[in-house]
């Protein structure tokens, strides 16, 4: 994979479908997967993923302090597009994290430890257990400062490729692509690591 030439991939692969994206990336990964934790607009990259490879390994890192929404939205998703789902949660209970750190503010130093706790840590376990060289994303050009800096397909911090497949799509098309695949979206959404909605989360910079 580092022997691809980035600049090249992206403006072969500039205007092609999502589909024809993730096709592109199935044909030369050998360990591909998707992740998600079901935010709003997450049911077009694991739709689209499943309709190039079904049994694709779908990693779900739960923090375990989603909304009942977004619980029920994931569960509506496993079942509507029988995902090939591998849950991760943190090691310690939100009820128990709750009693000893609570949910810190961005400022507060403990901060770190809690998102260490409960988002990079299951993830790295993810990565770690199941060693991808390929990593479907749902990352879009908008979202951070860093999203904006990469491209369809980037290389990340530990060298597995990172191919974003609605990486140019605005959330207007996004809407569209829901329509026409009649797949429903949930808006109740809460991420207790980043606060703002333009902050990275730390497992794509």
């Amino acid at each position: 994979m580092n022997n691809l030439n980035l600049k090249q991939v992206n403006e072969e692969l500039q205007n092609k479908s999502p589909e024809q994206i993730i096709a592109w990336a199935i044909n030369i990964a050998k360990r591909p997967l998707v992740t998600t934790n079901f935010r709003p607009y997450e049911v077009a990259i694991l739709h689209a993923c499943t309709q190039v490879e079904k049994n694709l390994k779908v990693i779900w890192c739960d923090t375990g302090y989603n909304t009942p929404q977004t619980y029920a939205h994931a569960n509506e998703l496993i079942d509507s597009l029988d995902l090939n789902i591998h849950l991760y949660v943190p090691k310690q209970t939100a009820a128990h994290r709750d009693v000893t750190i609570g949910i810190p503010q961005i400022e507060d130093p403990l901060h770190i430890l809690f998102t260490e706790q409960v988002k990079l840590e299951p993830f790295n376990r993810a990565m770690q257990e199941h060693k991808p060289d390929v990593w479907f994303t749902n990352l879009r050009k908008g979202q951070t400062a860093f999203r904006s800096s990469i491209d369809i397909v980037s290389l990340s911090k530990d060298g597995v490729l990172k191919v974003s497949p609605f990486y140019h799509w605005t959330d207007k098309e996004l809407d569209a692509y829901l329509v026409k695949n009649n797949l429903p979206n949930e808006f109740t959404y809460f991420d207790p690591t980043k606060v703002l909605e333009n902050r990275e989360c730390g497992l794509h910079s």
